[in-house]
């Protein structure tokens, strides 16, 4: 980039309610580098009022000629999960860098498909809590080999939604359609946090349950049947050697959430927690030992609701840095796909009752490129 500045489009920037909102806006004015440049989002109204709130340049009422403006150098996909693969293609294919909210896709198909789309190109994925300050100093405590060798870790995470009621607005996480859910989203952004910390998981065993099969929509007072878990517990053991429990489930009042991540080495103890309603990926955590460590960086950003934007800022902070230096350090698409096939074993963890095995992204694309050459005779 030869500009001072980036310049960010975000599709799905509400200024009403949106996740863009709490999160993605402060993080860009928040980090040095970035400026939001244009709002698109598919009704004029709301388009209008989100530049006007959000102090954005312009505003567009179809996404995809915002994707299309040669003054957009990144642009954030921040919609529900079934409208990503569309819109993030076609900025693929304009050449942009791309900031999608995780779940990258509905299915591993479709991130496998926007992975490999890429390319060169810089992208980065939404399961930034592995860029929390805290999580950072935590995974340095343990490669270091200052809590000895990590034996063991419990893990409890919590959020407001996946209960007996919920709006009709938020049905569409009953869905398995939709591609959003406890497991795509909670689970997903609660083992990227273990890998983050302990490194690669290895092997997977899970059971997941509907415990609210019937779920009452508070603003129409009808009835909607949930298709997808509500409660996920896994076992995992991780390339460290340390073996973990991880227990996710959703339906917590707010003031009841408890998000902890708890380390035990042989020479000492480690841990994470957080109370926000949203779980490891929004706001602030808190590390804990019983060795000395130094302090966490200050976040890159603060803001949004009750510091949504901590982590999401991180996220940025790493793309400028990357776009600026022709670097590659951000979790991007290919990081994405590898969280879906994790997500995708522990559906047939669940299903099958069987242990998995898990595989990197490399090593899958290796195997799958084998095979093709087999049948093709080479």
């Amino acid at each position: 980039m030869t500009q001072n500045e980036i310049r960010v489009g975000i599709v799905g920037a509400n200024a009403e309610k949106s996740w863009a909102k709490v999160s993605h806006v402060p993080a860009i004015k928040g980090v040095p580098g970035l400026r939001l440049a244009a709002v698109a989002t598919r009704n004029e109204r709301s388009a209008r009022e989100a530049a006007q709130a959000f102090g954005a340049e312009r505003w567009l009422s179809d996404p995809f000629v915002m994707i299309q403006d040669d003054r957009i150098d990144v642009v954030t996909i921040a919609v529900k999960v079934p409208a990503h693969r569309e819109l993030v293609l076609a900025a693929l294919e304009a050449g942009k860098a791309v900031f999608c909210e995780a779940p990258l896709g509905r299915t591993v198909a479709e991130a496998e498909e926007m992975a490999r789309a890429a390319g060169s190109l810089h992208t980065a994925i939404g399961l930034q809590g592995r860029l929390n300050p805290a999580v950072r100093r935590a995974a340095q405590l343990i490669s270091s080999g200052k809590i000895g060798r990590p034996l063991n870790a419990r893990i409890v995470s919590t959020n407001i939604g996946f209960g007996p009621e919920l709006p009709s607005s938020y049905d569409y996480f009953n869905k398995t359609s939709s591609g959003a859910n406890l497991l795509t989203i909670n689970a997903g952004h609660t083992l990227d946090l273990v890998e983050a910390v302990l490194g690669p998981i290895i092997e997977i065993d899970a059971r997941t349950e509907i415990l609210w099969p019937a779920v009452k929509l508070t603003d129409t007072g009808e009835e909607s049947l949930r298709e997808t878990a509500d409660q996920v517990a896994v076992l995992g053991k991780t390339q460290s050697g340390a073996v973990f429990t991880a227990d996710i489930y959703g339906g917590v009042a707010p003031q009841d959430t408890r998000t902890s991540f708890e380390i035990r080495g042989t020479e000492a103890w480690l841990s994470l927690t957080s109370d926000h309603p949203y779980g490891f990926q929004a706001g602030d955590l808190t590390l804990r030992s019983n060795i000395p460590f130094v302090t966490p960086d200050e976040p890159a950003v603060a803001g949004g609701f009750m510091g949504a934007a901590i982590n999401v800022g991180e996220v940025y902070a790493h793309l400028v840095r990357d776009l600026s230096e022709g670097t590659y350090t951000t979790p991007g698409f290919d990081h994405a796909l590898h969280n879906a096939r994790l997500i995708e074993a522990i559906r047939r963890a669940a299903k099958r009752g069987e242990r998995q095995k898990i595989t990197s992204v490399q090593e899958t694309d290796l195997r799958e490129e084998l095979l093709t050459n087999a049948r093709n005779g080479f």
